[in-house]
């Protein structure tokens, strides 16, 4: 079995180097102007970043506010990925700045399903006799 085993998960050095991509690129998004105008007026949540073992690569979770076309705007955030990197490189001490991949995070979406089920008369009835 490999060293880096997805069975063992993240080591804290990932999870800190992908906690501090995560604000610093939210703090980017929020200050600087990007200029693909699929993101002109879009407001966007990072919600986790993981980062490779070697820390090189970057997978950046991330959901559009306000009912903006989620495919959309995940594809407009890999176009400037390079563009972010570069800011990103500037504001963080690391010996080097991950490639981003955007990816859209689907956490959302997913507990709304359960919330929607776990709603219904029939579970809820289920749910009550226990």
């Amino acid at each position: 079995m490999s060293r880096f085993s997805s069975k063992k998960g993240p080591s804290q050095r990932q999870l800190r180097a992908g906690e501090l991509i995560r604000h610093t690129l939210s703090e980017i998004m929020q200050r600087e102007p990007l200029r693909d105008p699929a993101l002109q007026g879009v407001s966007v949540t990072i919600t986790e970043v993981r980062v490779s073992p070697d820390l090189k690569q970057a997978s950046v979770y991330a959901e559009p506010l306000g009912g903006y076309a989620e495919d959309e705007v995940i594809a407009a955030l890999n176009r400037v990925a390079p563009h972010l990197r570069g800011l990103l490189g500037k504001k963080i001490d690391m010996k080097f700045t991950p490639a981003l991949k955007f990816r859209r995070d689907d956490t959302f979406a997913e507990a709304q399903k359960i919330d929607e089920l776990l709603a219904r008369p029939d579970v809820a009835r289920d749910l009550q006799k226990k």
